[in-house]
């Protein structure tokens, strides 16, 4: 038997729906469906509930509006789509959300506005004044520039990385699937839904398959990335089918529908957050095993000592990625010294560092409380 999702309380909820669920195969916006949706958010609005919309289909639309059968596959190509359908999305977003009475924002935003601290802190006071004007943020990725994300190609990160931004406690993703399943059951007439995750583990996240619908590019394998980013976060996740009736309303009462992952017990602090999920990693760190073990199980900071090599090339407040002798991912964590002065100090001890360098600034190469383990 599930455990009771006791949602009734929660004051602060982004809701993400992909392209499926905002337009037809052709492309075409789905005006009837996004009216459903923003009726929903405009009810919850009203209870007194703060809400977030993470939209997708800029892309989608653009195709539409511009008569193409399908996706452009060059960059530029996605770029000038995007910059078509994102008018038209939120032209009709406004449209139906003034005729409920709400005041929406358009918020464009990039991998960029997560993995530069100042840029991150930034992008939350202004969701944060947002929300206490009122205002119901309309999310996307800024598709026309960022060339990265265009890459990705999919806002179920980005949605995971905005309920992490302003402290939400639910995250919903809207798919045109209900929930997690056994096996695809677009493929396997037997496949089950799983109504409840505890822990995103190895064997859920090999139930992930392969992209979605030729319109969208986000696939099960996002989905469950975004709810472990949540779970990280402290934030319930639920993902279900944008096409049932008030499904928003439903799933905020704590009805069981679709597949609810729950959070971990002890949440990362925000600065840990940003470091696991929105910092861009720079380079790596690679690590023997007494200093593998001590990071891992004795709760230190990484000495000189322990290091055996790095990759890339990274500056000081970087943060790298820290993997041990048999290539597999430690953690994460910022670095207080260059690649270049780390190449210097590698395999040496503390009270050398000032007589390699002329200098020493820190003991650790990695201060623990700058490191996040067991991603």
């Amino acid at each position: 038997m599930s455990e009771k999702r006791k949602f009734n309380s929660i004051k602060r909820i982004v809701v993400k729906v992909g392209t499926s669920s905002v337009a037809h195969p052709t492309g075409k916006l789905n005006l009837f469906q996004i009216e459903s949706l923003v009726r929903q958010l405009a009810d919850l609005h009203n209870q007194g509930q703060e809400v977030l919309l993470v939209t997708s289909g800029a892309i989608g639309t653009g195709v539409g509006r511009l008569g193409l059968t399908a996706r452009p596959k060059t960059i530029p190509g996605k770029q000038a789509a995007a910059a078509v359908g994102q008018g038209i999305l939120m032209h009709i977003y406004e449209k139906f959300f003034s005729e409920y009475g709400v005041t929406s924002g358009q918020v464009l935003l990039t991998r960029e506005d997560f993995s530069d601290r100042r840029r991150f802190l930034n992008a939350r006071n202004a969701l944060h004044a947002m929300l206490q004007y009122g205002v119901i943020p309309v999310i996307n990725e800024n598709d026309t520039v960022a060339v990265d994300e265009i890459k990705l190609g999919e806002n179920d990160t980005l949605s995971a990385l905005v309920a992490s931004l302003v402290d939400a406690e639910l995250l919903i993703l809207l798919s045109d699937i209900e929930g997690l399943y056994t096996a695809d059951p677009r493929k396997d007439p037997g496949a089950r839904l799983i109504p409840e995750v505890k822990e995103i583990d190895n064997e859920i996240e090999a139930l992930a398959g392969g992209a979605g619908s030729k319109m969208g590019t986000g696939g099960m394998t996002t989905k469950i990335q975004a709810a472990k980013i949540a779970a990280h976060s402290g934030v319930y996740t639920v993902l279900a089918h944008s096409g049932e009736k008030d499904i928003i309303r439903r799933i905020a009462a704590g009805e069981q529908v679709g597949t609810v992952f729950w959070p971990l017990a002890n949440k990362l602090e925000n600065k840990k957050q940003w470091i696991a999920y929105s910092s861009a990693v720079c380079g790596k760190i690679l690590v023997d095993e007494g200093a593998a073990t001590a990071l891992a199980r004795q709760g230190k900071s990484l000495l000189p000592s322990g290091i055996t090599g790095l990759e890339g090339a990274f500056e000081m407040g970087n943060t790298v990625i820290i993997t041990g002798p048999d290539g597999k991912e430690i953690g994460r964590g910022i670095t207080n010294y260059s690649s270049a002065e780390i190449n210097l100090i590698k395999g040496a001890q503390t009270r050398d560092i000032a007589r390699v360098l002329g200098y020493k600034d820190y003991d650790e190469v990695v201060h623990r409380n700058n490191l996040v383990l067991d991603l």
